[in-house]
C-alpha cells in the first residue's frame, strides 16, 4: 500500500492490500451464493484462507495452515447472527486468522478494537467530540462511533482483540449487541440497529483465565473455535517458511538460501521444550515458562535473516537463531535458564549434526 499524501509505503499493509490480486480473483471467480454485503460466498472465503487454485490457475497462497473443519466452522458462524470466538494458546494464529477473515468477508479488516486493561466502554460504544458536545450539546455530529458501531451501521465484519483483557463491565457493553443488535445512544434517545452482514470476530487467549473471564451471558453469544498449535513437526516448519518469506520480502531481505535446516532446528528445539519430550519420545525434558509459540519461532528465524543478510555472508546459519533462541526460551532466569542449560547439555550436545548450534548456543548463553 502506498500513502499518497506522504509517497511512504506501508510496512505492514492490511491484508486485503497486500493480498488483493487473490481477492480480486477470487471474487470474479466466485459463483455461489454470497450473504448480504459478503465480498465472497462461505466457499471462497475458505479457499482464501485455506490456499488452492482457481480455474484460470491463479494460485491462492495459505493464510492458515491447520485443520480445514476449524476455518469451515468459523466462516459459517459468521454466516450466521452468532459471533465467532477465536481461542487459542499465543502465537496459534487467532489475530492473523481474525484480520484474514474480515478482509475476505468485508473487505475490510480495519474495525478493530484492541482489548487492555485500560480499554474503556467508549471503544466498544462510541464517545464524544468534547468541543462540539461543549459548544452545541450532544448531537450526531458530537458522537464519535467506534468501530463497532460503524460496522453496525454498514453492515461489516468488526474485530475485537484480546477480548479477556478488557475489563468486565466494558464486556457485558457487548451483550446488547450481540442479542439484540442495537446500540443505544441515550444521549440522543436513539439507537443504532446492526443492518444484515454485520457479525464480529472476537479473539482471547486461553492462558488468560483468571484474568477477565468472560461471563456467561457474554459466553453465551460466542460460537468458540479453539486454535490449536500445529499438529506435526512438518505443520509447523511449514507455517514458520512460508510466513518468514513473506515477512523477509515485506522487509526487502535478501531470501537465505540453505535456510531449511535452521527453521527446522528452531522448530525441533521450541516443540520438545514445549512438549517436555524430545521428538523420540526417549528423554524426558522440562518445560519452560514460556509459550514457545509457532509465532515465535517466526520471529526468531526472521531475527536471523537479518543477521546473515546484514552481517554474515546471507546463509541462514546456527549461530544467526541461537541468541533469538535463548531469548525466546528464557524469560525467566533463574528457572529458565536452568530448563536451557539441561536441555543443551542432554539433548543438543549429544545430538548428530547440531555441533555447530550447540557451540553457538554456549556462546550466547556465557
Amino acid at each position: 500500500m502506498t500513502d499518497t499524501r506522504a509517497g511512504k509505503q506501508a510496512l505492514r499493509p492490511h491484508a486485503e492490500e497486500a493480498f488483493a490480486e487473490e481477492l480480486q480473483a477470487l471474487a470474479a471467480a466466485d459463483d455461489r451464493p454470497r450473504p448480504e454485503r459478503w465480498r465472497l460466498s462461505p466457499w471462497a472465503v475458505s479457499l482464501y484462507l485455506l490456499g488452492g487454485e482457481l480455474p484460470g490457475g491463479t494460485v491462492i497462497t495459505p493464510k492458515y495452515v491447520g485443520p480445514r473443519r476449524i476455518v469451515e466452522v468459523a466462516v459459517s458462524t459468521l454466516a450466521t447472527d452468532r459471533a465467532l470466538l477465536l481461542l487459542g494458546v499465543p502465537g496459534t494464529a487467532k489475530t492473523w486468522v481474525s484480520e484474514h477473515l474480515a478482509a475476505a468477508v468485508s473487505g475490510d479488516s480495519t474495525l478493530l478494537v484492541q482489548g487492555t486493561a485500560g480499554t474503556a466502554e467508549e471503544a466498544v460504544r462510541y464517545g464524544w467530540n468534547y468541543a462540539q458536545l461543549l459548544a452545541n450539546g450532544p448531537s450526531r455530529e458530537a458522537l464519535v462511533p467506534s468501530p463497532l458501531m460503524r460496522a453496525m451501521s454498514e453492515g461489516m465484519t468488526a474485530r475485537v482483540e484480546e477480548l479477556t483483557r478488557i475489563p468486565a463491565d466494558v464486556q457485558d457493553s457487548l451483550i446488547t449487541i450481540l442479542s439484540e443488535k442495537t446500540l443505544p445512544v441515550p444521549e440522543l434517545g436513539e439507537e443504532v440497529q446492526a443492518v444484515r452482514g454485520f457479525n464480529l470476530i472476537a479473539t482471547a487467549n486461553d492462558r488468560d483465565r483468571g484474568v477477565n473471564e468472560l461471563s456467561s451471558a457474554l459466553r453465551r453469544r460466542f460460537n468458540t473455535v479453539v486454535l490449536p498449535l500445529p499438529e506435526s513437526a512438518e505443520a509447523e516448519v511449514d507455517i514458520v517458511s512460508r510466513r518468514v518469506d513473506q515477512i523477509g520480502r515485506s522487509l526487502d531481505l535478501p531470501p537465505a538460501p540453505e535456510g531449511a535446516a535452521e527453521i527446522r532446528r528452531v522448530v525441533t528445539v521450541f516443540r520438545e521444550l514445549r512438549d517436555g519430550v524430545t521428538a523420540d519420545g526417549r528423554t524426558k525434558l522440562k518445560s519452560p515458562s514460556g509459550t514457545l509459540s509457532t509465532a515465535e519461532a517466526i520471529s526468531v528465524v526472521t531475527g536471523g535473516m537479518a543477521l546473515a543478510a546484514h552481517f554474515g555472508d546471507g546463509v541462514l546459519r546456527a549461530g544467526d537463531v541461537a541468541a533469538g533462541v535463548l531469548g525466546a526460551v528464557v524469560r525467566d532466569p533463574s528457572t529458565d535458564g536452568v530448563v536451557w542449560q539441561e536441555y543443551l547439555e542432554a539433548v543438543v550436545r549429544e545430538r548428530d549434526g547440531w555441533k555447530d548450534f550447540y557451540r553457538a548456543c554456549r556462546e550466547v548463553s556465557a
